[in-house]
């Protein structure tokens, strides 16, 4: 019976990745994943619950995502702002990140590399250990790249890098008259390419302080569908939208 649902899910699946042009895929997708607290207050659960069921979302949609071709992936998991939260759910966060970072067969049946983008300091000493094992033990993984966003803020970032450039250029390492938009690109979070499509569900319209950088000509996705429920169907959806779209990067 278990052997028969796969079968169809995969079917399924293959219906879906067979709608959207291949030639025409964005190379990097965000996710904003939101929702997940509305998702379990409407169940009367805890929000805790809520959070582990928006990180089961993300293993199946990174999955699907990486089956679709998709290159890059980047979650927002936790931003600089969450730790205004109450602790309970900050410290339930925190485990349901350990939970996620020990299961040792995680996404790896898809070939997808595990990396991180934000500040680590903060983190416990387990986490940040373990945030290290998954990135060595995932980094022979060459289909797709699942960033995972965690203490992590757009505006952080692009401070981190003025300093860090400052700091070269008062070293004599750098010419602060030969600064370009691609030497901050380089000194940021991330090593990939432009976010093309950012997808934010839960009925939010706004960036939340993800990727402000790298968004300067994202397409955006959004709708009203708490994460927890968000499906291949509606991550197919997404992508046909985008493909629909004349991306102009200010042109005619």
């Amino acid at each position: 019976m278990v052997f028969i649902f796969k079968f169809l899910k995969r079917k399924k699946q293959a219906a879906f990745i067979n709608e959207v042009d291949q030639e025409n895929l964005p190379r990097h997708v965000g996710i904003i994943m939101d929702g997940n607290g509305r998702w379990a207050k409407s169940r009367g659960l805890p929000r805790s619950a809520g959070h582990r069921a928006g990180a089961a979302t993300l293993k199946k949609i990174t999955e699907f995502a990486s089956d679709m071709g998709i290159r890059y992936i980047t979650a927002y998991a936790f931003s600089t702002e969450n730790w205004k939260r109450p602790k309970a759910e900050i410290d339930a966060l925190m485990d349901l990140l350990l939970d996620y970072l020990k299961d040792k067969k995680l996404l790896e049946g898809n070939q997808v590399r595990l990396k991180f983008i934000g500040d680590r300091s903060v983190l416990t000493d387990e986490i940040k250990e373990q945030m290290a094992i998954a990135e060595e033990e995932s980094a022979g993984r060459d289909k797709t790249i699942l960033y995972l966003a965690i203490n992590y803020g757009g505006q952080q970032e692009i401070t981190k890098a003025v300093k860090t450039i400052c700091q070269k250029a008062a070293a004599g390492q750098l010419d602060p008259g030969g600064v370009t938009e691609q030497t901050i690109s380089e000194n940021l979070y991330t090593e990939i390419p432009d976010v093309d499509l950012i997808i934010r569900p839960s009925g939010e319209f706004r960036l939340s302080n993800f990727l402000l950088w790298q968004s300067a000509y994202s397409e955006f996705w959004f709708s009203n569908i708490n994460w927890p429920d968000f499906s291949e169907k509606d991550f197919t959806q997404a992508i046909l939208d985008y493909q629909n779209r004349n991306r102009r990067f200010g042109g005619i």
